[in-house]
Order: structure tokens, then sequence, then C-alpha cells
């Protein structure tokens, strides 16, 4: 049996291993020079021309960088690795990506921590064993209430969920963790049911994990697990996916090949770049090409001074009135890709990331970058009073594509199965648990609980 998977990103890599440790024969194409999808680590041999083409390349742009980019992509980012965008796992060594990782026998470090919040004060835990305790009540009369499983509260919204349980904290909690795992501010669209799958990784003693080496360590571990067990990545752009009388039957990059099932890790709204939408039903293909992404405007500060004693830690906020859909504005500020064990940055220096919550249409407005920016520095100001002192150079990437599909209640995720046989989606655009990576790893599982169902 042979397997065709059209992009290396995580779902897609995570896929391919998945398939060849069942012993199907397995093909990758990739066409860029570097696996990972959005999902990749860049460093100072990145030049400043490929950084802007997969800027281009997965929906993002910089509206402002401190020194000019000219001058940070000169010299300055030597020593220095970092991410596309802001990345995060939820649930540690319980995570998609991680589970799958150990499955495969590769051993993967990470640094996880719990959340902390900025308010009127900074808190740190966020939710101290008391108000887990206090909130534990309301958490069963929601998972037990007259709806009584999760997927039933799948078309509630969090608005309404807010209105009949939210006082005091568990309001607040309610308020901002359904942002975060969502990536999408909007409360009336976020699906109760969806975020309870999510918010039990973050209730843990490390509800927040980074990868050691950069989130690119995911991919190149996957990538060198599947060309070790006699997989191929192949660095080429797919043409087309080969479909006859409703079955998927191979792929056109260069030269066809036939395969036995084909397995897309595109963003699900793209499928019809690569697919015939002929051969797929009307209304599947309306409601695909309809899907949105999420946004979010990012920051990688990096400083050449860090108190110590927020290395390793992960800060949660909330900015009200913001301008943004939804009203109000989540974000977070993390110091786990500043720890020295990460190797992202020279000795002595630090890299923090952070990002703020906003729609594809708002990351894409210079006014409202420029709005979210200031958010950004002023609560990074709350945890580093004088940060600006410090700083070697920072970049604010803006990207409307940050997951592949938001998981909102108007709005389900596509299946990973699709109509035309033998042909498959994963990645974070399809219907998973978690979001981000997490969601783009647990699609590859899905998929093999699929393949491994009856009929």
């Amino acid at each position: 049996m042979r397997a065709g998977v059209i992009g290396a990103g995580i779902g897609g890599l995570a896929a391919a291993c998945l398939l060849r440790q069942r012993g199907y024969e397995v093909d990758v194409y990739e066409k860029e020079a570097l696996p990972g999808g959005r999902a990749l680590t860049i460093d100072a041999h990145t030049s400043l021309e490929t950084y802007r083409q997969l800027l281009e390349r997965f929906d993002m742009w910089v509206p402002f960088a401190r020194p000019s980019l000219e001058d940070i992509f000169a010299g300055g980012l030597e020593g220095y690795r970092l991410d596309l965008g802001f990345h995060l796992m939820g649930g540690g060594d319980q995570a998609a990506p991680m589970q799958i990782l150990s499955s495969l026998g590769i051993k993967q470090d990470i640094i996880g921590s719990r959340l902390g919040f900025i308010g009127e004060s900074v808190d740190y835990p966020y939710l101290s064993l008391t108000d887990k305790l206090a909130m534990l009540p309301r958490i069963m009369q929601l998972l037990l209430s007259r709806k009584k499983t999760i997927a039933a509260l799948e078309r509630v919204p969090m608005s309404e969920t807010i209105q009949k349980y939210g006082r005091g904290k568990m309001k607040l909690t309610l308020e901002l963790f359904p942002r975060l795992i969502t990536t999408v501010n909007d409360l009336h669209r976020i699906s109760t049911g969806e975020t309870f799958w999510a918010q039990r990784e973050l209730m843990g003693s490390h509800p927040v994990s980074y990868p050691v080496g950069g989130l690119g360590s995911l991919a190149r571990n996957l990538a060198h697990w599947l060309e070790g067990h006699g997989g191929r990545l192949l660095h080429r752009e797919v043409e087309k996916v080969v479909i006859d009388r409703g079955t998927a039957r191979g792929i056109v990059a260069e030269t066809e090949e036939d395969y036995d099932l084909v397995v897309s890790n595109l963003p699900a709204q793209d499928t019809f770049t690569i697919a015939d939408p002929d051969a797929f039903p009307a209304p599947y293909v309306r409601e695909m090409k309809s899907l949105e992404g999420t946004g979010s405007l990012c920051a990688w500060y990096a400083l050449n001074h860090l108190d110590s004693w927020l290395l390793g830690k992960a800060f949660t906020f909330i900015e009200r009135e913001a301008g943004v859909e939804g009203n109000d504005a989540a974000g977070m500020i993390d110091f786990k890709t500043a720890c020295p064990e990460t190797a992202l940055a020279p000795s002595g220096k630090y890299l923090v990331q952070a990002y703020i919550i906003c729609t594809p249409e708002e990351a894409r407005d210079p006014a409202t970058a420029a709005r979210l920016r200031e958010v950004l520095d002023r609560h990074l100001t709350r945890l580093v009073p004088r940060w600006e002192q410090h700083l070697e150079w920072a970049l604010y990437p803006a990207i409307w594509h940050l997951d592949g599909m938001a998981k909102t209640i108007d709005r389900p995720k596509p299946d990973v199965v699709t109509p035309v046989r033998h042909f498959y989606l994963v990645g974070d655009s399809t219907k998973a648990k978690g979001v981000g990576i997490n969601c783009a790893a647990d699609s590859a599982r899905v998929l093999m609980q699929k393949l491994d169902a009856p009929g």
C-alpha cells in the first residue's frame, strides 16, 4: 500500500510517520526547503529575502520592527532561532505531538509551566489550589447539567455559558481560556463544548509547554524518523491530485505517481488548488471555500537582561475595549523561549514571545496592528519595566492564518474524511482536539482511527 502526503507540516509529517509505522510506503511532498509548514524555526542562516518569501507563503507580514528588518537580518539574528509566529503546546507530555513522538520512540525535551495573569496585579499562577477547589462544583455542574455530554454543548456559545455560570474567578476564567484555546475573541462565536475538550489540558501542573530547540525541532524529528524508516520527503510542488470516478488515485508533482490513499495537509480551504472541485459535491465545495483562519499580532523581543524569576513562565491577559471583534482581546507573553536550555538565544541574551488575538482582517489592518502592538508592549512593561533599555531587537509579525481554520460555533471544522474516496485531510484545519499544533497532530491520530474503522 502506498500513501502520498501533501505538505510537511506537523499534521502531514505526523500522519506520514504513523502510516509508515503501519507498513505503508510513504512519500511526503513539500515545496518549501524546510519541513514544518507554519511550525518552522528560522535562524541567522535565513536571509531577509527568504524570510519575506516565508511571510508571503504563510499569510503574514511584519508591520513593525526595531530596528528595521534590514538591520536585524544584517547581523542581529546571529545566535538566535525563532519561530514564524507564536506557538505553545497545551498538555505538556500528554500533548498530541508529544504522544506521537513517544510512540515513534523519539525523545523531545520540553519546558512546561503554569499560566499567570496580568490584571490589576500580576498573579502567578493564575489559578491557585483554592481557586480550583472553589470552581470545581461549577465545572462539575457544567459537565453534568441536563446537557449531559460535552458534545451536546458544542452548539452553546460561551457567552451564554458565562451568563449562566460566570461568577467571580469563574467568570474571568470562562472569558480568558476559551479565547486562548480557539484564537477567537468573540465569545458569541466560541463553542462551549469544543472549549471544554481542550480546557482540561490547561488545568494540570504544566498546562503549556514549548519544545527545546524551537517549534521546528518537532518537524525535524518527525522528518528524520520518516526518512530513517524508509519514507521519502520530496521537495516538489504538487500540481494536482488525480481523482478518477470519485476516488483519489495519485499525485502529479513533476511526474505522476499512483497512490492507494492521498492525504492533504494544506489548509482545508485551499484543497481545491490541487483537487478538482467538480469531483466533490457542490455544497461541500462551497462550505470548504468559505472557511477562514484565525489571526493575531505576534512579537519577538530579544533582550540582553531579564529577571530570573520570569524564566520559564507564561502570562495571559485580557485587554478590555480593544477595538476588535468581540470587544476584548486576549493574549499571552511567554518566557519559556527565554530559558537558556531552549537554545534560542546566544549566551546572556533572552528571547521572549508574545501574541494578541485578532481576526484575519484586523491582522491585515495597519491601524489595528499599531493599537495591538501598543497593548503587547504595555503588558510586557508590567512584567519587565525597563525592557526597552535592554532591547536588542524586536519583530512584530502579523498573521491572518495562525490556525488553519477558526473553530467557531457557526463554522465547525471539516472531518478528515472527504467525499472523495481515499482522499483525506489533516492539519489544524480539521475536526480534531485542541488548537494549532495540538490539533494538527491529533488529526493524524483521528485519521488512523478512521482508517481502522470497519467498512
